[in-house]
């Protein structure tokens, strides 16, 4: 089956109706605006949405998307996924998912040239990106040259579309603010004043320029805290508190309503 084609009842099925645990086992790696999960996946998620949009590619066979509860799966070797739309996912392969923020000068390339709530890449264009990741992968690349990699392979993606309108930079020294504050419990008010704008201004403000709400892109930050405390050898219950969760069952929740799996299916490599 290639790709973008509807997805019936083949033999790709009996990985959603296998008993087995649903894991993702790789690395995660992380920069300002976005990260990189590349590793194995085995099973199908809840259904979840997430701030950023979700560049998904199969290092190996295919993965499967649906965007309605009774729509069919389209299977893909490599697709993307807009910021803030629920979605199902099932992989049973080598992947590689790049998670790119719609705030970002690239989010935004992407958000204009792909308007379909899941879309198939190009495929000299997905080609090329799994091209990159593979070889850095299997080279045994370090983390800035795998971040390195993932930002390239974006910007393959990306690029033709051009650099857009820029962030506010009201709005980028208040996520520079949030981002070093997590552990603390850090009001709307506080940050709106950081940057000279009254709350309700920031408010506004801040939904314009991200596309979500400030206290949703707090716990999206905190969630990456988390994972990254957890992929550098740290326990979930630690990564909470490091996060600034109120616990791991407010960390737990968080993470299957952004990513549709438990955090613990989450397994660094």
């Amino acid at each position: 089956m290639t790709q973008g084609q509807l997805n019936k009842a083949g033999p790709r099925a009996s990985v959603a109706n296998a008993s087995r645990r649903t894991l993702a086992i790789g690395r995660v790696y992380f920069w300002t605006g976005g990260s990189l999960w590349i590793g194995r996946g085995h099973g199908r998620g809840d259904w979840h949405s997430h701030h950023a949009l979700q560049i998904a590619l199969a290092l190996e066979g295919t993965c499967l998307f649906r965007s309605r509860a009774d729509g069919i799966w389209s299977e893909f070797t490599g697709a993307i996924v807009q910021s803030h739309r629920p979605h199902q996912f099932e992989s049973d392969g080598a992947m590689a998912q790049i998670f790119v923020e719609p705030e970002t000068t690239e989010g935004r390339a992407l958000r204009r040239q792909f308007s379909n709530d899941i879309s198939a890449l190009p495929e000299q264009k997905r080609e090329a990106m799994v091209k990159l990741l593979v070889d850095a992968h299997r080279n045994g690349a370090g983390a800035d040259e795998m971040v390195a990699t993932a930002r390239s392979a974006i910007a393959l993606l990306a690029g033709a579309s051009g650099p857009g309108e820029p962030v506010d930079p009201r709005i980028i020294k208040a996520i520079g603010v949030v981002g070093a504050r997590l552990r603390e419990s850090l009001p709307l008010s506080a940050v709106a004043a950081a940057v000279a704008l009254s709350a309700s201004r920031f408010r506004h403000l801040f939904v314009q320029e991200t596309g979500t709400s400030y206290r949703a892109y707090v716990l999206w930050l905190r969630l990456h805290a988390a994972i990254q405390h957890m992929m550098a050898g740290g326990s979930w219950t630690d990564a909470a508190h490091e996060a600034g969760f109120a616990d791991s069952s407010h960390l737990h929740r968080t993470f299957k309503r952004m990513f549709g799996i438990s955090p613990t299916s989450l397994v660094r490599q």
